[in-house]
């Protein structure tokens, strides 16, 4: 099915249609507050129930603004040395948390047969930037320390995350590749990332409105978000990215993000980075944590961990 010329799949207008039909405010006219109570109510609605896994553990590590919540995932209860995944969830630096994103978690530590730690980063506007980096980065170099809460050795880290949290995937990356942490970041893995100003694409005006993620809801996170532009940390295009590691990239083909995660993915590319990209059609930003709603969601999120394996069996 086509949408304004673009190919839409079906489940994917099923739940548009729902969603319209449903109605209701957008997280800017409610504020954060009841927006991430919003997207709670539907996550629980359109995403799968989590898989049931041995170890499911939430831990703490200091950070610069005190103690950050984290969950622990593992297939095995006790393994031998090896990576583990650090997750940073999506929401637009303001909404969004360990609870939203717990089944895709345990679908990642399923997949991968990796550990998993979710970082539950403050949010803005209570906390705005660079907030959320510094805890990112803060969790990331804790894990890489294998400490003891953990109960396993870290010989390396994979960085994933998806929409806000794919940004921090790139800043915590950079940051670890410049001031290196015990262990090394193998794979860098962001799921429909915002890397520069998505505003300036095509993307952002073809899909501003009626594709879940709205334009003016990004313009809404960013203010509330209050980083500065120029700043790296914020806009990872900004900086240098020469030092990143072999990276697995995916888009979404009907998301305003779409093209800064090309474009990115691109940059990498000319810059001699490995760099895996997917792009999935006909499917919007959010997909991964709405497989319930959106089942053909689940093959798409299974390609793409299959290539954070892959590039990992490159790097071993």
């Amino acid at each position: 099915m086509a949408e304004g010329g673009h190919f839409m799949r079906e489940d994917v207008r099923g739940f548009l249609d729902m969603l319209k039909a449903i109605g209701g405010p957008k997280a800017e006219d409610i504020g954060p507050v009841a927006a991430r109570e919003q997207m709670r109510v539907l996550t629980g609605m359109a995403e799968v129930d989590a898989r049931p896994l041995p170890v499911m553990r939430d831990l703490v590590c200091p950070g610069p603004g005190g103690d950050i919540p984290l969950r622990l995932y593992d297939t095995r209860t006790g393994r031998p040395p090896g990576p583990v995944v650090v997750f940073i969830h999506g929401g637009g630096f303001v909404i969004g948390d360990i609870g939203v994103y717990n089944a895709l978690c345990t679908e990642i530590a399923h997949h991968l047969d990796l550990p998993v730690v979710s970082v539950d980063y403050r949010l803005a506007p209570e906390h705005p930037f660079p907030a959320a980096p510094d805890d990112c980065e803060a969790a990331a170099r804790w894990v890489a320390s294998s400490p003891a809460e953990l109960g396993r050795e870290v010989t390396g880290l994979v960085t994933m995350g998806d929409s806000a949290g794919g940004n921090l995937t790139i800043v915590t990356t950079a940051a670890l590749a410049n001031e290196p942490a015990a262990v090394p970041v193998l794979v860098q893995a962001p799921i429909y990332p915002v890397a520069d100003d998505a505003s300036q694409h095509a993307s952002y005006r073809d899909f501003f409105d009626g594709f879940l993620l709205t334009g003016a809801t990004m313009k809404w996170f960013n203010e509330q978000y209050a980083g500065d532009a120029a700043d790296p940390r914020h806009t990872p295009m900004a900086g240098d990215c020469s030092r990143t590691p072999p990276t697995v990239l995916c888009t979404a083909g009907l998301d305003p993000l779409r093209d800064s995660g090309r474009r990115y993915a691109a940059h990498l590319i000319q810059q001699g980075t490995e760099v895996a990209y997917l792009e999935f059609p006909g499917i919007i930003h959010g997909f991964t944590t709405l497989r319930k709603a959106i089942p053909s969601g689940q093959r798409d999120l299974e390609r793409f961990l299959d290539a954070v394996k892959l590039m990992l069996e490159h790097r071993a």
